[in-house]
């Protein structure tokens, strides 16, 4: 998903922007099937496009189609189908078809507040904790972000966001605590799919997350708890529904 900007020229590009296109293109086409989970990896390569908007809230899901797209059988993409319903991604309705499910706002806030709650122990141990080369690891996510920022590039720019806050629970010691955040926070991320083209929005996390680097930085565990607070209220204000959306979204 783009955002209407001019584009950069393609050297501007980073170098991550580069890795994360190939990645997708890889599993969108079937090209990673071998040696692994077919299963799993169109459930994977379904759950991107459903996160990323590239499938909209409402699109019908087919499976014959699906199955056409990766060479296999009906039988993985159902499995991944089901997975994915079970996340209330996607709603089967009997006798009707299977459709990529609408964003349920109600869950959204207690989502956040799961969020808040994990990160802060994660980003009190990094400001700890945290090695000069995992501060620099930090650092070099955030030019990273305003490279994507640059060329006007969404999906990127969630992905370096994901990793810098895998980058901190890395940090902080206890890694197995993001993917734990991430399952929570997956409507929350659709959500943020849709109003992230906002203007000023994304160079304001850049802003959030550079005070939350710091903090770490300067081995300050209650100053970085405080902007990590910040950074997650302020994507609690924005929880309402533009009015162009309202298709797309359960209303609370």
């Amino acid at each position: 998903m783009k955002l209407d900007q001019p584009k950069a020229p393609e050297a501007g590009r980073s170098a991550q922007a580069t890795r994360v296109a190939a990645g997708r293109t890889a599993v969108r086409d079937g090209s990673e099937l071998r040696g692994a989970s077919t299963s799993a990896l169109i459930y994977q390569a379904l759950r991107t496009d459903i996160v990323s908007l590239r499938r909209m809230p409402g699109d019908p899901i087919v499976e014959k189609d699906i199955g056409a797209q990766f060479g296999v059988s009906r039988t993985p993409v159902r499995e991944a189908i089901l997975r994915l319903a079970a996340e209330k991604l996607i709603e089967i309705v009997p006798q009707f078809g299977t459709f990529v499910a609408r964003i349920p706002l109600d869950v959204l806030p207690e989502a956040l507040v799961i969020r808040k709650a994990l990160e802060n122990v994660t980003v009190r141990a990094a400001a700890e904790r945290a090695t000069r080369a995992q501060i620099t690891a930090l650092r070099a996510n955030l030019h990273q972000q305003r490279d994507a920022i640059a060329v006007g590039d969404l999906d990127t720019f969630r992905g370096v966001d994901d990793a810098f806050h895998a980058a901190i629970a890395e940090a902080a010691g206890f890694p197995g605590i993001w993917p734990v955040v991430q399952s929570v926070k997956i409507q929350v991320d659709r959500y943020c799919h849709l109003t992230l083209p906002k203007p000023g929005r994304m160079a304001r996390l850049v802003r959030e997350h550079t005070a939350i680097c710091k903090a770490i930085a300067d081995h300050d565990p209650d100053r970085a708890a405080e902007k990590l607070v910040e950074h997650v209220d302020g994507i609690m204000t924005d929880v309402d529904v533009p009015q162009n959306i309202g298709e797309l979204v359960l209303p609370r």
